[in-house]
């Protein structure tokens, strides 16, 4: 483990420009990377969820860097509690499911967890939007998904924000 990047990881913030100076220090030393995605699944860590953030940001530049660790992120999908590290990491599962080629069991192991956060009563708004895109991307290959996901949209829509409403209704006009 990197000590640089786990204290920067640390002394990070919300603020887009300290998830950006990250994000450089990641994408100007990718042998940084592994150590980035093992803070971000250290749950009992505490900043976890600062990793998160800063390895969204670091995949939305360069999704293929995640190639190689794809079953450990599919893997530890369900781990994941904090709803920071959470809508990160649902938003990495939409990037996931438009532009890579998964196998069975990571498209399996996603399609699990953004159905877990979708019907989630603490989960909040983003990370259903972003579990609720990822879902349609990956219906377009399993036939299931869709019907599943139209039954939850339609049950729940009177239930949620109008962010949320406004996502149910795209997605709902694209599955029919």
């Amino acid at each position: 483990m990197n000590n640089e990047l786990y204290k920067n990881v640390v002394n990070s913030s919300a603020y887009r420009a300290s998830r950006d100076e990250n994000v450089h220090l990641i994408l100007t030393d990718l042998q940084l990377f592994p150590d980035l995605l093992a803070i971000a699944f250290d749950t009992a860590d505490k900043n976890h969820y600062k990793a998160c953030w800063i390895l969204e940001l670091v995949l939305e530049k360069q999704l293929h860097l995640i190639t190689d660790h794809l079953p450990i992120f599919c893997i530890n999908l369900s781990k994941f509690r904090n709803e920071s590290a959470t809508r990160a990491v649902s938003k990495i599962c939409m990037f996931l499911s438009k532009h890579l080629t998964l196998t069975d069991l990571q498209e399996q192991q996603i399609t699990e967890s953004c159905f877990d956060w979708l019907i989630s009563e603490d989960r909040k708004v983003a990370t259903k939007a972003y579990s609720i895109r990822a879902l349609y991307e990956l219906g377009k290959k399993h036939n299931w998904i869709y019907p599943e996901l139209q039954r939850i949209l339609t049950d729940d829509y009177h239930k949620h924000s109008s962010a949320y409403k406004a996502v149910a209704r795209e997605i709902l006009k694209k599955i029919k």
